[in-house]
């Protein structure tokens, strides 16, 4: 064991998961990642379920890493979602495969690669009813201005079109003492903003040493209290769930950011319905007008199916109309497609592919029209930026860095200025970025 290479599909939490397995592994056999595949002792793939058919996918890459069995020793290991929904299915297909581990069993991890050195086949260790995995969380040597920081796993919300409830199993909260230690030790290593992390992060809640209920309102001040982070994210949240609590939170806490990703995935009441999305667009629009009242310029970004089961003309053109309305900033929007095992796979899709690709092109070329605004307006203003790190243009060095609202900035400046917070006045506006100029008393904090 003294290379590994790890694949990681989808979401920050899977990269969150792939920093776990690393650290998990090297504590345990000593070992170097790799990026040469052909040169790694045991090759992990860490898997997504969210995309159409992730499954096919999966198994592509499997026939890809077939030959390399037959030329050296080697382990092969799936994890993630996929892992969870095709269990045995693997090994059928892919017989060569030795591990199949779940998103809750990355700790056991090292216990596995001892039984298949010990000549057990097909290891198929999916379920767990704690969350052991975070006691390892990865502590990084090398500085990171941004850290992400999973707070809870799991999902009791059941939407109709998703497969999260049965991949990733029912919600569990890490305790807030265990992710202040982790905020904690990030900010001595150069972390200046935590972005936490969860399938529904504002269900979370922990629960002290004491046994009182701490909710992610209560987190966030937490963490705001350590000096050295200077900004607080979080995604992915439900409307059902965002309380009055949190609300009040951007009243109360200036280091929370003034930009949030909420999901409404569609501007139809009875869509939503169908979806089993347990809200209203006249509530979701409650939220977004009482942020707002808070934080004027709060940037709202969300998600969106198009051609769900059920989905008329008059359906998409609701949700048109809601974009409109709330001028949303940016989105991530896909054509709907069914998840194995979830209720809205068994209703039935009279939406043609057509029509579908259509309907999307409209959506996203609207809220592109909306990003484009949005950037726009930010021309001639003064903006708080985090400075990142250093890119290259042209063979010029720039710096790279983000605005309250996410909006990546460019701008000339020496590098003693990465990980601070500096004042750049915007000129000039393209869709997803800006570019600027310091300010002569530039540096905001340290």
């Amino acid at each position: 064991m003294k290379k590994i290479h790890i694949k990681t599909w989808g979401c920050q939490m899977n990269e969150y998961d792939s920093s776990i397995i690393l650290k998990v592994l090297k504590k345990n056999f000593n070992c170097k990642e790799t990026n040469h595949v052909e040169k790694s002792d045991l090759i992990i793939l860490n898997t997504c379920s969210i995309r159409e058919k992730a499954q096919e996918k999966l198994f592509h890459q499997l026939g890809r890493w077939k030959n390399l069995k037959k030329k050296k020793k080697i382990i092969i290991a799936v994890g993630g979602c996929v892992a969870v929904q095709e269990k045995k299915n693997i090994y059928k297909r892919a017989p060569f495969v030795d591990i199949v581990f779940g998103p809750k069993t990355i700790h056991r991890l090292p216990k596995m690669i001892h039984l298949i050195k010990n000549n057990t086949k097909n290891i198929i260790d999916i379920r767990a009813k704690k969350l052991k995995k975070f006691k390892f969380f990865q502590k990084k040597s090398i500085p990171q201005i941004i850290s992400y920081i999973s707070i809870m796993e799991g999902c009791d919300k059941c939407c109709s079109f998703c497969i999260v409830p049965k991949t990733r199993g029912r919600e569990i909260s890490r305790t807030p003492e265990e992710i202040y230690l982790e905020s904690k030790f990030l900010s001595k290593n150069g972390t200046k903003e935590i972005i936490l992390l969860g399938q529904n992060v504002n269900s979370y809640k922990g629960k002290f040493n004491n046994g009182k209920i701490c909710k992610l309102s209560k987190l966030i001040k937490i963490i705001s209290k350590i000096k050295k982070i200077k900004r607080i994210r979080f995604t992915t949240s439900h409307p059902i769930e965002f309380t009055k609590d949190l609300i009040q939170t951007y009243k109360k806490i200036p280091k929370l950011v003034s930009y949030l990703h909420l999901p409404v995935q569609s501007g139809s009441d009875k869509i939503l319905k169908i979806m089993k999305r347990s809200y209203t667009i006249l509530q979701y629009k409650k939220i977004i007008k009482k942020l707002k009242l808070i934080r004027p310029n709060i940037q709202i970004t969300s998600d969106f199916i198009i051609g769900f089961p059920g989905e008329t003309k008059k359906d998409f053109q609701k949700t048109i109309k809601l974009i409109k309305k709330i001028k949303f900033d940016m989105s991530f929007s896909f054509i709907y497609s069914p998840r194995p095992g979830t209720i809205a796979s068994k209703l039935k899709d009279k939406i043609n592919l057509k029509e579908k690709k259509k309907r999307l092109y409209i959506l996203q070329k609207k809220i592109n029209k909306n990003t484009l605004f949005w950037s726009k307006k930010m021309v001639g203003t003064y903006q708080d930026v985090l400075v990142e790190k250093y890119i290259y243009k042209k063979n010029k060095k720039k710096l790279y860095g983000k605005t309250q609202n996410n909006r990546i900035v460019i701008f000339k400046g020496p590098k003693s200025l990465i990980g601070k917070i500096v004042f750049i006045k915007i000129y000039k506006a393209y869709l997803y970025k800006l570019k600027g100029n310091l300010k002569k008393k530039y540096v905001k904090n340290g």
